[in-house]
């Protein structure tokens, strides 16, 4: 890793000076501390069932906020105040307090974090153990950063709570066009309402507005077989067919299971009905974020850089994405080759309860990919065992840009999206997280990328 500068060094060394006569060590908090706590949020998540819109949200806010703590402390990196949607200051950071930015960064992490879910609970076992442990280390260091950790989280709350996702809690539910044979049908076993229909209304992060990358419309709908929009839904039934005729060891089955990310899979027995539990698309990609801030030993401020620059793009690519999806609203390819092609016709995997253009994992995968081969480097190839706990195995790209284009066609092999949604999605992500990178300035100096 490179040097930090020398302003960062005398912080160190004034908070140990600070801290010696008392006999008590100054608080050590590593990316892995970080680590843990986006793991059990995201285990908090699965738990509670949150839609992929609402996770990336659930993700972006905890990192922004321990972010805008270590860009006060670190001159490598530049406060996001200003260059995010409606984002003042935080409050100052008094250096002669002996506050420990790395712990007050964590600490307004874990705060934000526990608003956003529902299970609190089980957040605060982990929560105390590491408050335990930190006020067993230096309970003056801990004090200090931990009134300052909540007065940036407090800061970020307000700002939070301005987002419109409030309003959006009492809106009414999505209304199905039944007339109309274009239009999207809940879809079984569990025929849901159509998720998060005023997304479109989340304040976003640094997008002008949720339609500034507003994608062509889909092919016209049309069931007449000279018609590319009948062409694109028989590719779908007939690239199924083929791929499961190879049966449950195909490449594309294992392709599309690996990203299916679905929350909502439910499975029926008799008379029960019950949800499977599954990471989102956003948790997929902050997932690969830790093992690429791993690959390269990052310490906790390039972690956190990581998740915090990648949660902003899932978050506004979301935003972007259902957008479109409600505007178009395009029936999915499940209702019409039953309805037409094949009665008994079941895609590999479960159609999400939302419609269907464009992608949202294309869309999400195109932005994140982006993002982080800007951080780490192109090529940067790794091992993806995000889904192991989930039953599946590793899987191995030769970089970013290659995992999300496989993300994308995955939903073609699931038999859940059209061609066009998978295409112009991952393209409409690309063109997300490129405006993050040339609108957001998050260093102060050129740097090299983490993974050269």
């Amino acid at each position: 890793m490179k040097l930090r500068p020398i302003f960062f060094l005398l912080l160190a060394l004034t908070l140990s000076c600070e801290n010696g006569p008392s006999g008590k060590e100054t608080i050590e908090v590593g990316p892995e501390d970080l680590h843990a706590v986006v793991d059990k949020v995201t285990e908090i998540m699965i738990h509670d069932i949150f839609s992929p819109p609402v996770a990336s949200r659930i993700f972006a806010y905890p990192n922004i906020a321990a972010y805008e703590i270590v860009a006060q402390a670190n001159p490598d990196y530049g406060s996001l105040a200003g260059q995010v949607n409606e984002l003042t200051p935080v409050p100052q950071m008094d250096t002669l307090l002996g506050i420990n930015p790395t712990l007050s960064a964590l600490i307004a992490h874990m705060d934000v974090s526990k608003q956003l879910i529902f299970s609190e609970d089980k957040f605060e076992v982990l929560q105390d153990s590491l408050y335990q442990r930190w006020q067993n280390t230096n309970a003056a260091q801990f004090e200090a950063s931990k009134n300052y950790g909540l007065q940036v989280a407090a800061h970020i709350k307000e700002w939070m709570n301005k987002d419109n996702y409030n309003q959006t809690r009492t809106m009414p539910k999505f209304t199905v066009d039944t007339d109309d044979p274009a239009r999207w049908q809940p879809t079984p076993p569990a025929y849901m309402d159509g998720i998060e229909p005023h997304w479109d209304k989340i304040r976003p992060f640094y997008l002008d507005s949720a339609a500034q990358f507003k994608p062509l419309p889909p092919p016209p709908f049309s069931m007449e077989e000279d018609s590319d929009f009948y062409k694109e839904l028989l590719e779908v039934y007939e690239i199924s067919k083929e791929i499961t005729a190879k049966g449950d060891d195909s490449e594309e089955v294992a392709i599309a299971k690996f990203w299916d990310c679905n929350p909502y899979v439910s499975v029926t027995r008799g008379h029960l009905m019950f949800a499977t539990k599954k990471i989102t698309p956003g948790a997929h990609w902050i997932g690969i974020s830790k093992i690429a801030s791993r690959m390269t030993n990052s310490d906790f401020d390039d972690t956190l850089f990581a998740y915090t620059k990648t949660s902003m793009a899932i978050a506004d690519a979301f935003i972007s994405c259902w957008d479109e999806k409600y505007r178009s609203n395009l029936i999915r390819p499940e209702t019409l080759i039953n309805q037409h092609i094949d009665e008994n016709w079941v895609p590999i995997l479960q159609t999400p309860p939302f419609p269907e253009y464009t992608s949202g994992h294309s869309v999400v995968s195109g932005a994140a990919g982006l993002v982080l081969t800007d951080i780490f480097g192109d090529g940067f190839a790794f091992d993806d065992d995000t889904e192991v706990p989930y039953g599946l195995p590793i899987r191995s790209f030769p970089s970013f840009n290659a995992a999300a284009d496989e993300a994308a066609i995955s939903r073609m092999y699931g038999g859940i999206h059209y061609r066009a949604a998978v295409e112009v999605g991952i393209d409409q992500g690309r063109a997300v997280g490129e405006l993050l990178l040339k609108k957001v300035q998050m260093k102060h100096k050129a740097t090299v990328a983490l993974g050269n």
